[in-house]
């Protein structure tokens, strides 16, 4: 094998099956979890994430080597529909709504180009916007870590010494390899319930998707509200996954195919999500982070990546397992989940060098914290609303 792989080039099997498997190994944790953390299905998760990523490639002519699975942004409000109220169909039209403003912003862009969305959403409103989400979230992991400390210190500090210190492919995948371990020493400590697991095993093939009781996304105005704002977000992130892929592959990815196709290829990812049942998706640094690491950048390992997901989906005792985790383990993982992400908002801040000592710079980001942090219900789509607002309307009179 040539010392890089570029994108167009296609592996023999034998060697892209491997390659894709470990792709999914680098998503599998992140996917999973938000459907555990919202009370989503993982099987359908997995499934949404498979078919999210064949469309996104199909769209980007294979020419942008990503994988999409399923966003964290959302978890707040997915929580509130669907964990909270039981509310399935609201939740999938708030999704839908996501996806509709990503296809939005791809006609948009389409005519106008890129360089509009940074006016709307500069590093002082991503920045604070992407730490909130994080930080807005930790008591949740706390809560969970709560219900044994001991299990989700002991996970957590795996989690941290993996991420620190190891090496090849284990570096990749820190927290899948924690949640493992942590499942290992739970079941040991005896807090693990293996009776769905054991039940799972009389139907060991079903699709995730139950039709007898489908439902369509209802759009509720509520539910629209609180989660098209954060589509905003997370093209944001998009578009600083494209920036990253770029350098690491030797390609710009903004060019060609082009940002809006990339828009376009995710809008209707998350648009499909969302009648199958599952979260918005979004592209994963966890899945950049192996390219550079292997220096493969073969988009078919990412087709493999695909349709391993979807199989995965369809066996019943991988989500039963998946269900059966303690919440002290997943406490443990999502304390570090959680931390960085909101520490990936401060680095925004830090990296576009935005300057504090403008008065209306330290407004809108005081406002943001503020609101995100501080209002307890849908804090992060008003903090995201206000910020844009702010950021529109204020002037500073500080710049020359």
């Amino acid at each position: 094998m040539a010392a890089e792989v570029q994108i167009h080039e296609k592996l023999p099997l034998a060697q892209a099956i491997p390659l894709g498997l470990q792709h999914v190994f680098a998503m599998f944790g992140a996917t999973v979890l938000v459907p555990f953390l919202t009370g989503l299905s993982p099987a359908i998760a997995l499934l949404s994430s498979g078919i999210g990523t064949i469309i996104f490639l199909l769209l980007t002519k294979s020419r942008v080597p990503a994988y999409l699975g399923s966003s964290f942004a959302y978890i707040g409000t997915l929580t509130i529909f669907v964990k909270n109220s039981n509310d399935l169909p609201s939740a999938m039209g708030g999704a839908l709504a996501v996806g509709l403003v990503y296809i939005i912003v791809y006609l948009l862009m389409s005519v106008f180009g890129t360089a509009w969305i940074h006016k709307i959403v500069p590093p002082v409103v991503a920045g604070p916007v992407v730490a909130i989400i994080g930080l807005s979230l930790t008591p949740v992991a706390a809560q969970m870590a709560s219900t044994n400390w001991y299990v989700a210190s002991f996970t957590l500090a795996v989690a941290l010494i993996l991420s620190i210190y190891a090496k090849g492919f284990l570096k990749i995948i820190p927290i899948l390899a924690a949640i493992i371990v942590g499942y290992i020493v739970a079941a040991f400590l005896g807090i693990v319930d293996f009776t769905g697991v054991k039940a799972s095993f009389e139907h060991l093939i079903a699709f995730p998707v139950n039709f007898s009781t489908y439902q369509l996304p209802s759009l509720n105005k509520e539910a629209i509200f609180l989660m098209a704002p954060l589509a905003l977000v997370t093209i944001i992130e998009d578009l600083g996954h494209m920036i990253v892929l770029g350098n690491i592959t030797h390609s710009d990815p903004i060019e060609n195919p082009g940002f809006h196709r990339v828009l376009l290829g995710n809008g209707l990812a998350t648009g499909v999500a969302s009648f199958l049942g599952g979260p918005p998706v979004t592209t994963y640094g966890e899945n950049i982070g192996v390219l550079a690491v292997t220096r493969v950048y073969s988009s078919r390992n990412l087709w493999v990546a695909a349709f391993i997901a979807i199989i995965l989906s369809m066996f019943n005792p991988l989500q039963a397992l998946v269900m059966s985790i303690p919440q002290s383990v997943m406490g443990g993982v999502t304390i570090l989940l959680f931390g960085m992400i909101g520490a990936a908002g401060l680095r925004t801040l830090i990296e576009a060098k935005v300057d504090f000592s403008h008065t209306k710079n330290l407004i809108i980001a005081s406002v943001i914290f503020a609101l995100g942090i501080g209002v307890s219900n849908h804090g992060v789509a008003w903090a995201t609303a206000v910020g844009i607002i702010m950021n529109l309307v204020l002037r500073d009179p500080e710049k020359n």
